[in-house]
């Protein structure tokens, strides 16, 4: 990864050995503010408290920004998914009304739980309109949002060791969490790179082709997914595709 600018507070890009490159504008030099800082710790605490039933994995966490509300009922605390989340540098172009939507959905929610803001800390957070950028910053990095426990390889992970959401897909990492055991989602194409692919068909209908969910820029199977979307279809490979015997390798031994 890029170090980080010599001056945030100007317009700069952020690059990674993965082929990706965004503007960000400017700011001030990143630090984990209080919020984050107490975000992190109270998502662990709860987190360690419920991971036999978080479908993300075991311990240890990091702490995604992706839109999380943690409630609590009498069989104690869960976690589910606002409306968005938001990533730290996405504050910086974000509309304050449009995040204040985010915030009146999360305190309808939290109405339904009496005594989980109470005992988060939040409720002044929860009645509180966002109007300007420091509501924005508050929100951002508050429990509200920056609260989804992930392991290393889902969050920041990169192929082959994780697939991780800050690098792929959220719609195609996801299937990981709920994917059956002997599926292979992660494959590898013919020249080294990762691609990702599902079924086409339920376990069990002897169908064997799958669709390209995912395929790495710039590489010909991503040409094959272009020329297929510009005519409105998927990219669907045959049951004899090499990467479609990877896909199913763990099924057919």
């Amino acid at each position: 990864m890029t170090q980080p600018p010599a001056d945030p507070t100007r317009d700069h890009q952020e690059r990674e050995d993965q082929p990706w490159t965004i503007n960000i504008p400017g700011h001030a030099q990143r630090s984990d503010s209080p919020e984050y800082v107490h975000s992190r710790q109270t998502m662990n605490n709860m987190a360690s408290q419920v991971s036999s039933t978080l479908i993300y994995g075991q311990p240890p966490y990091e702490d995604h920004h992706g839109g999380g509300l943690w409630l609590k009922d009498a069989q104690g605390w869960f976690l589910v998914r606002n409306l968005v989340g938001m990533e730290w540098s996405s504050q910086f172009c974000a509309d304050p009304a449009k995040v204040d939507l985010i915030r009146q959905n999360a305190k309808r929610l939290y109405a339904a739980f009496p005594g989980a803001a109470q005992e988060l800390g939040i409720q002044q957070l929860l009645d509180t309109p966002i109007t300007d950028a420091a509501g924005v910053a508050q929100w951002t990095d508050s429990i509200c949002n920056a609260s989804v426990p992930l392991p290393t390889p889902a969050h920041t992970g990169v192929l082959p060791t994780g697939g991780g959401v800050h690098h792929y897909p959220s719609p195609v990492t996801e299937i990981a969490f709920f994917k059956h055991d002997s599926f292979q989602l992660w494959v590898t194409d013919q020249q080294g790179n990762p691609v990702a692919v599902a079924p086409v068909s339920p376990p069990g209908s002897g169908d064997g082709r799958i669709h390209v969910l995912y395929a790495t820029p710039g590489s010909d199977l991503a040409d094959q997914v272009s020329q297929a979307a510009a005519q409105s279809q998927p990219l669907i490979l045959g049951p004899s595709h090499p990467l479609a015997q990877q896909a199913f390798a763990r099924q057919t031994g």
